[in-house]
């Protein structure tokens, strides 16, 4: 059994003990699980290192380029003690360069074939700047009345043609000899891999100093938070025909530039952040004092009151105590097998545990997530979203019909906020945003525009116009909304307009005919809902009337 450590010395300490200890031992760590939150990651290692009795450093490498180290856990058998844990992701000459460290070997072969290249160039460059320097020195023309015109021409051309060959040359090799030097300091300046193996391996290290009563080899467990890897819930939903529930598969979209490669690890997906606040928050005194500003000092000044909170100051201390809730307990692992599954059976390798603050999905089936930076979408679940549809229409601003679901007791059904694709009809029809966090009794879901609705606005002339009375200047303004079907099946849809309202008590505005709209009057809102047979069209009529100085213009 291992027992999980979390002891931090301070560095004074620590150097002190690296000291006395014996060689530093290697081991690299191999990722096992990562339980994601929407601001971070905690991921688990397992590794083995053998170890004399007495005290010794560990060095693990291969975990997160960048980790929260208040939050690195080791767990090792009960006759191991872990004395102090450092994390590092610089490069440490002691750590790096060590003749056994399995990360400095790889690093040594680069070099030293690097370093070869340069040498050979450098001769190249010796060579090529000697039969420039050879050539200049003889380019004299003291013996040029023993050759004739046509041979000093022919040795005209070959001293140009081989100068610029040999000038190009070198211009060439010294790029390269500059291009060599950066990849040679880059190489001794800090540890580097290489790239091109099948599995990334990171530059952060864990160095562990441990007491042990026996020797032997030990297992390790590492554990720890890293900001470098976060997830975003997505869906693709599915609306086959109107009035059928809709299909929703419930996806994440994963994201990692840790450092390393995660190859077949268990993924487990948690909503809400990682460093959730713990501590309540507490009133504190509130002084009042006289303000007494710096740089315009006055008597009149001086007499001004200003309220001094010490809440903000408050707030950052809380803010800033250590997080418990930031050191998970780790959790088994389950092995899982390395095969394809198809999108409708997920829900059979996906667990959901909800508590009072998350929700939790648990994949059985091992994933590979790479570390660069891009999304990858993982699959979670499939279910059907009872729900009830209706068009609606603002033609005021939009002419199109808009398809709206709305689904009940949403609650139910685990929905976190996040972006959604659509799918009608077998068509794509643009994506749209599940507001799971909206305070409404149903969720309301915009599922794109549906072309086979035809709506149309028109202000009608001969009903509208503008006369004056005295002083006064009536307005009327009469609307005609068209909405034609053109659908196979009967929709229901809901037709939005508005009149204005009025922000100063001159300006009178009645609603004069609301063509049975249900009306908001501090909004101005009209409202109406009908029902369409296919190949059906209905004509809605509304007017209002303003009454302004005829003196002054409204901005209608």
């Amino acid at each position: 059994m291992l027992f999980m450590k979390n002891i931090l010395f301070p560095a004074a300490i620590v150097f002190s003990i690296t000291a006395n200890a014996q060689k530093p031992v290697f081991t690299q760590a191999q990722i096992q699980s990562a339980r994601m939150y929407n601001n971070a990651a905690e991921l688990k290692h397992k590794a083995s290192v053998q170890i004399p009795s007495g005290t010794s450093e560990i060095v693990i490498t291969n975990v997160a380029n960048y980790l929260n180290e208040s939050t690195v856990q080791i767990g090792v058998p009960k006759n191991v003690t872990v004395m102090s844990v450092q994390f590092t992701n610089a490069y440490v000459e002691e750590y790096d360069n060590n003749q056994d460290s399995p990360l400095v070997k790889p690093v040594k072969e680069e070099i030293a074939k690097k370093e070869a290249e340069l040498k050979t160039l450098q001769n190249q460059l010796t060579a090529e700047r000697k039969g420039i320097e050879l050539l200049d020195k003889n380019q004299s023309m003291s013996n040029a009345q023993n050759f004739s015109v046509a041979e000093l021409t022919k040795l005209l051309d070959f001293y140009k043609t081989k100068r610029t060959e040999l000038a190009n040359s070198i211009n060439k090799l010294e790029n390269q000899e500059k291009t060599l030097f950066e990849e040679l300091n880059t190489l001794k300046g800090k540890l580097t891999f290489n790239e091109t193996t099948t599995e990334k391996t990171s530059q952060g290290k864990l160095i562990v100093n441990i007491m042990s009563s026996t020797a032997g080899t030990i297992p390790l467990e590492v554990s720890y938070l890293t900001n470098q890897a976060t997830w975003q819930p997505s869906y693709e939903m599915r609306i086959d025909k109107i009035n059928e529930p809709i299909q929703m598969l419930y996806k994440a979209q994963v994201q990692q530039h840790t450092g390393i490669d995660w190859k077949n690890v268990k993924l487990s997906l948690t909503s809400g952040p990682a460093n959730q606040n713990t501590f309540a928050t507490e009133l504190q005194p509130w002084f009042l004092d006289y303000y007494y500003p710096n740089a315009y000092r006055n008597d009149k000044q001086m007499e001004e009151v200003s309220v001094a909170s010490y809440n903000n100051v408050r707030k950052k201390e809380i803010e800033g105590r250590p997080n418990a809730n930031m050191i998970q307990t780790l959790q088994g692992q389950v092995p899982g097998l390395d095969i394809a599954v198809g999108q409708s059976t997920m829900s059979d390798y996906t667990q959901i545990n909800e508590s009072q603050l998350n929700i939790t999905f648990d994949i059985d089936i091992p994933y590979t997530i790479l570390s660069n930076g891009k999304q990858h979408s993982v699959a979670l679940k499939d279910t059907q979203l009872p729900a009830t549809y209706s068009y609606i229409t603002t033609p005021k601003l939009d002419t199109n019909a808009y398809l709206i679901a709305k689904v009940k007791n949403y609650g139910d059904y685990n929905i976190l906020p996040g972006e959604a694709n659509v799918v009608f009809e077998g068509m794509y029809v643009g994506k749209t945003y599940v507001n799971a966090n909206a305070n409404e009794d149903e969720l309301r879901l915009s599922l794109g525009k549906d072309q086979n609705i035809s709506v149309t606005r028109t202000m009608i002339n001969d009903k509208s116009g503008t006369k004056t009375l005295s002083s006064r200047k009536v307005q009327d303004f009469v609307y005609e909304i068209s909405v034609r079907n053109n659908k196979k099946e009967s929709i229901s849809i809901i037709v939005e307009d508005q009149i204005p309202i009025s922000s100063n008590t001159d300006i009178e505005i009645t609603l004069s005919d609301k063509g049975g709209a249900t009306t908001d009057t501090e909004k101005g809102k009209l409202t109406w809902e009908i029902n369409l047979k296919p190949n059906e069209t209905k004509k809605i009529r509304f007017g209002y009337q303003v009454k302004s100085a005829k003196d002054k213009n409204l901005n209608l």
